[in-house]
């Protein structure tokens, strides 16, 4: 073997070994974060996460999986022949950072990403900017040879795409993130005859993002683990003292956690109380937490690029009791009883809309007061995909609502029924849940389960 191509193995070959390396790290800590929850039983545990440059390593693998497989297929799907991502320093499109490897923090003055489909399906990864981006993509541009917009005019040239996707969107922010200056010097760029070759990219951009890869979703599990067990730290006397506690402290003690963990607070939580003669809908409201309260929290997370969201109830015990009003158990029992309906509608190729209704119809017909509010979750908290439902549009979402379930797509189930409390002298009661779930294989099913008794402080 030529000596040259014995080299190129050998690092060929160590690369690989790192990706193995990285690869086995990663479902090390998979294992390690899973055994850590089942062995808590209620106990505390501490949130675990990957060092930096591990993280690092394997979301590059995640990147390249991802760059191999999903971009062909929403390639194919779209319909488009090249697709431009152009993304400034500080102004970065939605889409690019997910595009772009570790330790990548920006788009480095004006990057171009091109994807060019090739006549047997695969795609052509090509990268117009000074600073490169290692194997994941090829460098296209030189500046001491030409212009960035000559070169780019040059490589749609050379290709003779037929229908090159921009982001350019009315609907989904995700697909939107082509700027206006940006937009405009495209055109220039391109000349009249590719510019009227210019087409929305949003299928790409939404069908990019909301896409999970199968390591993706090994990961996930754990991660909402992680959020699971923030709330039951935080609806525990560990943080709790009640008469003493307010609101606010735990709210800051979650934002906190999270933080110390290395997890970054995707919004700012919130606990809220309802007791008797504080509804849920009260416009002042006690912050200190007391014996009889319910608890309802929110919170959420990013870790390894994939975010949580997450809403769950607790009860903090009177004076000699055990457990719960029954009527507060009545309504979480409920609540599942929404999920359950929910999540049976929620088929592949059905519309956000399409599942709202008939969601919505069922819980009616069974003799529920529902309201549901689902979103896609995964890259972003409100993630790219379709809508099922807001708080103030139960009828249906125009839109967002109208985009189709893709298969291999992760959901924050996110709804509230209300029920009357006889013990709180039929005042109506909320429960709202959240819990995070994936469409696989046609179905489905819980990441880490879901919430089906109340927390007991």
């Amino acid at each position: 073997m030529p000596q040259a191509l014995y080299i190129a193995d050998c690092r060929l070959q160590i690369a690989d070994c790192r990706l193995q390396i990285a690869d086995c790290r990663l479902h090390a800590t998979i294992y390690n974060l899973q055994s850590a929850i089942c062995n808590s039983q209620g106990a505390p545990m501490s949130l675990t996460t990957l060092p930096l440059r591990i993280q690092a390593e394997v979301r590059n693998i995640w990147l390249g999986e991802r760059l191999d497989t999903v971009i062909p297929a929403v390639l194919a799907r779209a319909g488009l022949d090249m697709w431009l991502v152009i993304a400034r320093e500080y102004n970065e499109d939605p889409v690019i950072m997910s595009l772009l490897p570790e330790p990548a923090m920006s788009a480095r003055r004006r990057t171009i990403l091109c994807f060019a489909r090739r006549p047997d399906g695969t795609v052509e990864r090509l990268t117009l900017d000074r600073y490169g981006h290692g194997a994941y993509y090829q460098r296209a541009w030189d500046p001491d040879a030409e212009s960035q917009d000559a070169c780019l005019a040059r490589i749609v040239a050379e290709r003779d795409p037929q229908r090159i996707g921009v982001n350019v969107s009315e609907t989904f922010a995700f697909g939107d993130g082509l700027s206006h200056h940006e937009h405009e010097r495209l055109l220039a760029a391109l000349g009249p005859q590719y510019a009227a070759r210019l087409v929305s990219a949003e299928a790409a951009a939404v069908g990019w993002l909301e896409t999970r890869t199968p390591a993706e979703i090994s990961a996930y599990t754990p991660i909402i683990a992680m959020g699971h067990n923030l709330i039951a730290r935080a609806f525990s006397r560990e943080v709790i003292t009640p008469g003493e506690t307010t609101t606010d402290d735990v709210v800051w003690w979650m934002r906190q956690t999270m933080h110390d963990a290395g997890l970054r607070a995707w919004f700012h939580p919130t606990v809220e109380i309802q007791a008797p003669g504080q509804r849920y809908d009260a416009e002042e409201r006690r912050s200190v937490i007391m014996p009889g309260d319910l608890l309802h929290c929110d919170v959420g997370f990013a870790y390894m690029g994939l975010c949580t969201d997450q809403q769950q109830h607790a009860y903090v015990l009177r004076a000699g009791e055990a457990a719960a009003p029954t009527g507060l158990r009545h309504a979480l029992a409920e609540g599942n009883r929404l999920q359950d309906i929910l999540i049976g509608a929620m088929k592949v190729g059905r519309t956000g809309n399409t599942v709202l209704r008939d969601a919505l119809g069922q819980a009616r017909a069974a003799g529920l007061s529902p309201s549901i509010y689902t979103h896609p979750l995964g890259y972003h908290g409100h993630a790219a995909g379709p809508t099922i439902g807001l708080w103030d549009q139960q009828g249906g979402v125009p839109g967002n609502g109208d985009y189709p379930l893709y298969d291999r797509t992760a959901y924050s189930i996110e709804l509230n029924v209300t029920c009357a409390l006889p013990e709180w002298d039929d005042q109506e009661v909320r429960v709202a849940l959240e819990e995070d779930a994936l469409l696989s294989g046609g179905v489905v099913s819980w990441l880490d389960g879901r919430q089906t008794e109340l927390h007991l402080i």
